[in-house]
């Protein structure tokens, strides 16, 4: 009698890798995470996965798309599996040692991208670049677009030459592997960034910037337990916490920002649930005016927005 081989069409292993995921910590992504990761190894959409689904799956691709199953029942993110996320419609590679970036995130470089139409040549400053995502949307939209919405009004005003706004973008970063990272994104995504390693301002003490820019820490430590497993045993502890009541890098920062910034300058900083007093008050005690707050799309405040004043003439 002849054995019977396993079936090892790709319907059934993406019917058996939901079966398996529906026992991990989102069972209610199960089919959703299984079709994106079998997506990534066949380099194909999901219609085509749909149209194909009597194909048989390689031995290799079998293999690997096993691994990543397995990789997702620990909870790790999706985006360190494919090392690869989206943000402002570019592609960014992540892993293990930066953030994963967040839409909400894209709110602070919309307004970033807005108020550098208030400069002729907008310098601007990245704080804890991480992945280099603010940086790197903000840089190759200038390059490549302009001003973004306000572009074309300022265009229209004569504001910005023909050929596209001047301008520059420094980023600072911690970690030297969360560096590397955004170096590589910066290359892939056209962008010429400046990137220095040290805390916070600490590398650029001795300059002014017209924007300065920053996703930093902002999670209590006492809030550890309730996050995702995802978040919480996956993602980079240095780049999530910032002391008991999660303000504590604010409090270094906001004054050093300050101190950075010319007169008429912009300080836009994303800010955690529930923090916005706190924030407005340590804004307000760095003398900072036009202090308000962008929400996100679920109205919840998601970016603080303060000027330097300038002086009276």
């Amino acid at each position: 009698m002849s054995s019977q081989q396993p079936d090892s069409s790709i319907a059934t292993l993406l019917r058996r890798a939901a079966a398996h995921l529906a026992l991990g910590p989102h069972p209610d992504r199960a089919r959703q995470d299984a079709e994106t990761l079998l997506q990534h190894i066949l380099d194909q959409g999901k219609a085509w996965l749909m149209a194909h689904g009597a194909d048989p799956l390689s031995p290799p691709g079998a293999t690997r798309f096993h691994e990543f199953i397995n990789r997702r029942l620990t909870g790790e993110p999706i985006q360190y599996i494919l090392g690869e996320a989206e943000f402002y419609g570019l592609p960014f590679r992540v892993t293990p040692a930066v953030l994963i970036p967040r839409p909400e995130t894209e709110h602070l470089v919309e307004k970033a991208l807005e108020l550098a139409a208030n400069f002729p040549h907008p310098r601007i400053l990245d704080i804890g670049t991480g992945s280099g995502a603010i940086a790197v949307a903000v840089a190759a939209v200038l390059k490549g677009h302009g001003f973004s919405r306000a572009d074309q009004a300022n265009r229209i005003k004569g504001a910005l030459a023909p050929e596209g706004p001047s301008f520059s973008v420094t980023a600072i970063d911690l970690s030297s592997q969360a560096l590397v990272i955004a170096r590589e994104n910066a290359l892939r995504n056209g962008a010429t960034i400046r990137f220095l390693q040290g805390d916070l301002l600490a590398p650029v003490e001795a300059e002014q910037f017209d924007l300065i820019l920053s996703n930093p820490p902002y999670i209590p430590t006492a809030d550890r337990d309730t996050l995702s497993v995802e978040v919480r045993d996956h993602e980079p502890t240095l780049a999530l916490f910032a002391g008991g009541d999660g303000l504590g890098i604010y409090r270094r920062l906001i004054p050093a920002a300050c101190e950075r910034l010319i007169p008429g300058g912009y300080l836009l900083l994303e800010i955690g649930y529930g923090q916005q007093q706190a924030v407005e008050k340590l804004l307000a005690e760095a003398s900072l005016t036009s202090i308000h707050f962008i929400p996100d799309l679920q109205g919840i405040p998601r970016v603080a927005c303060a000027r330097r004043a300038v002086p009276a003439t």
